[in-house]
Formats: structure tokens, C-alpha cells, sequence
């Protein structure tokens, strides 16, 4: 599909008023996305796992008005914040071309986190998705005929990359591919799709618990990241690299290979913070706990024999990966051993979601 697919017909009558609800996850990229280019397009493919109990629930109320303005107040856990207009002002003019009704609204978003907001577990993915799945509902229910579900994620999922471009991800699920790539049939930039290669059993239910070493505002927000990789001088072999290793990873969640599968997880996660490192100006989302986080990791791997690893965000919190068989033993290693290096102790217990949900 391409961009022109989603401008809307002309609707059938507009609602006076109304709200709607979403549910949508976050997600954790095995291959990372670093560096985009255009309108929130990405410089490599990226590929996945959307989370489960990770996850931001949103209320977008609707009232007709007149005026020719965007208007909307945003509420986050029932407190208004201001701090949020301008991102969501920047979606709006954004989307505008494909949802032609938004000037003729005033909307109320209220919207709550299963998680810290802004510490590193992708709250842009989650807000942003589950916004753009409201917006799209009332669609729905403007369009004659409804929206076929295949066409209304899509273009949910390219609304939430005007927003966010992780957001893309956080539609479906569990294995969602974002980005071109010559070894993926539908991959696009426009949107992100469901893997539809071959998974092994031993990528069901995948889990992931979050150690939440540091649960405040990052320092340098992934925008201003990404924008450091336009003068990268790594950029172009960083952006190569990605894409290789996703072919890679292709086979391995083929071959349920779990050795080559930490080799890649791993090491993308190291590369997306040594492109941090490297910029100009650079910087270290890192704390020295996440440090002794993956140090303990790879002991506790080279002494059990676990398959076990780790992965990161943009941002000091650390994703530990491990697949559902060994969920009993890696818990108890975490509760033990990693726990005394987060944040008051705490983490949270994730694993592989298929995507949002409408409440």
C-alpha cells in the first residue's frame, strides 16, 4: 500500500459526540531502529516482540465544535499535562491529510501507564498507538462500511509511525517487522506487519522481565537521538549491519537456534547504545547498574548453561529475555541476584502479546 491508500473517501454523517477506548502494549526491538529520514521513516528494518502487561489504556472523548483550530485537552493518570500538547499538536498536523475530521473536534485524551512513563520501555510506542487506534475507531464509525480489520491496522499502524516510529510496532503481534527488507515480502516503511515467516516452539511465549534501574525522564529523548545519526560516522555500516541481522535472526526464529539468537539480540542492543556513545553530541544512557546487570547475566549464563540475555532500550533499564521453559529458574536468579540493582527493588514481568486491544 502507499500513503494515498489511507486518505479516507468522504464520510457518511459525523458523530456529535462520543468516546472510545484502546488498550495498546508496548514492544521490545530484537533489531533496532536507529536513525530515520522523511516523515518518521526508518534508515533499516527493525524487527519486535510486542509485550504483554506492558502497556498504556487510553479514553479519547469527542465533541463537535466550531472553529478551525486543533483543539484537546491531555490527561495522564487524571492530572492534565500540558507538557504533552506540542507532540500530539505535531501528530495532528501530521494525520491531518488521512483523518480530515480533527479540526472538527474538540477531544479530551485521558490515558494511563502500566509502567514508568519516559524511563526506557518505549511509553511513545504504547501512547502513541493506542491514540491513533481511538482516532482510527471513530473512523470506523464515520466510513460506510466500516474498515476491513486487515486495512484498519495497517492504517492504524501508519498513523502511530507519524507519531512515534516504534508506535508501528505495537499493533499486532508477537513478532512484528517495521522497515524494508528484501527478505520480508510485505515489509514496508509505511507500517509494521506480523512476522509471517516460520517460528519455532521455542519462541512461544517468550518472556521478558523489565528491571527498571533508573525510573525517571531520560536525558536525551530518542527524537534527538535519532537525529544524531544523520552525521553519524557510523551510521551507514550501523544501518547495513541491521539489516543483516535481521536475515540472520529470519533463520534463527526458524531453527529456534537460542545461542544465535542471544548472539544478535545482544549485540544489537550493545551497537544501538554504542551509536549513542559515538555521536555528536555524545551521551550514555547507561547507569553503572545496568552494567552489573549484564555482567551478572553472563555469568549466570556461563555457569548454568542458560539461554538467558539481555536487551536495551534507549535508556538505562534492562529487558531480560528467556524463553518460557526456563521461567521458574530465571525468575529466581532475578529475585536473587538482579533485583537489588533496580530502582527500589523493582521489575516487571512481561512476555510476548499479540498486539491491542479495544475496551
Amino acid at each position: 500500500m502507499i500513503e494515498q491508500d489511507f486518505i479516507p473517501k468522504p464520510y457518511k454523517e459525523l458523530p456529535n459526540n462520543g468516546a472510545v477506548s484502546y488498550q495498546s502494549p508496548s514492544n521490545i526491538a530484537l533489531v533496532k531502529y536507529w536513525g530515520k529520514h522523511g516523515e518518521q521513516l526508518p534508515e533499516n528494518a527493525s524487527i519486535s516482540f510486542t509485550l504483554s502487561n506492558c502497556n498504556t489504556q487510553t479514553e479519547l472523548s469527542f465533541e463537535a465544535k466550531s472553529g478551525t483550530e486543533f483543539e484537546f485537552e491531555v490527561y495522564l493518570d487524571g492530572n492534565k499535562e500540558i507538557g504533552f500538547e506540542p507532540k500530539i499538536r505535531s501528530f495532528f498536523e501530521r494525520v491531518e491529510q488521512y483523518l480530515p475530521f480533527l479540526r472538527k473536534y474538540m477531544f479530551v485524551i485521558k490515558t494511563s501507564n502500566s509502567f514508568p512513563h519516559s524511563s526506557g520501555i518505549a511509553s511513545s510506542a504504547s501512547g502513541m498507538s493506542a491514540l491513533a487506534l481511538c482516532l482510527l475507531e471513530m473512523e470506523r464509525s464515520m466510513t460506510e462500511g466500516g474498515l476491513a480489520d486487515d486495512y484498519f491496522n495497517k492504517k492504524a499502524s501508519f498513523l502511530a509511525r507519524l507519531g512515534s516510529g516504534s508506535a508501528s510496532r505495537s499493533i499486532e503481534g508477537p513478532l512484528v517487522v517495521w522497515g524494508n527488507h528484501p527478505d520480508i515480502a510485505e515489509s514496508t516503511n509505511l507500517y509494521g506487519v506480523n512476522f509471517d515467516g516460520a517460528v519455532h516452539e521455542n519462541f512461544t511465549n517468550y518472556q521478558d522481565t523489565i528491571l527498571l534501574v533508573d525510573k525517571g525522564e531520560k536525558q536525551v529523548s530518542s527524537t534527538v537521538g535519532h537525529n544524531l545519526m544523520h552525521n553519524h560516522p557510523y551510521a551507514q555500516q550501523r544501518f547495513s549491519t541491521a539489516n543483516e541481522n535481521l536475515s540472520k535472526l529470519i533463520a534463527i526464529l526458524e531453527n529456534g537456534d537460542l545461542s544465535s539468537f542471544i548472539e544478535v539480540v545482544e549485540s544489537e542492543a550493545l551497537q544501538l547504545h554504542a551509536m549513542m556513545m559515538s555521536s555528536m553530541p555524545y551521551f550514555i544512557l547507561m547507569k553503572p547498574n545496568t552494567l552489573e546487570i549484564i555482567n551478572r547475566i553472563w555469568a549466570y549464563r556461563k555457569t548454568t548453561k542458560s539461554k538467558v540475555c539481555f536487551t536495551l532500550d534507549a535508556g538505562a533499564n534492562v529487558h531480560v529475555l528467556y524463553p518460557n521453559s526456563e521461567k521458574d529458574a530465571v525468575l529466581t536468579f532475578i529475585e536473587s541476584e538482579l533485583a537489588p540493582f533496580c530502582k527500589n527493588g523493582e521489575f516487571i514481568s512481561d512476555q510476548a502479546g499479540f498486539g491491542a486491544i479495544k475496551l
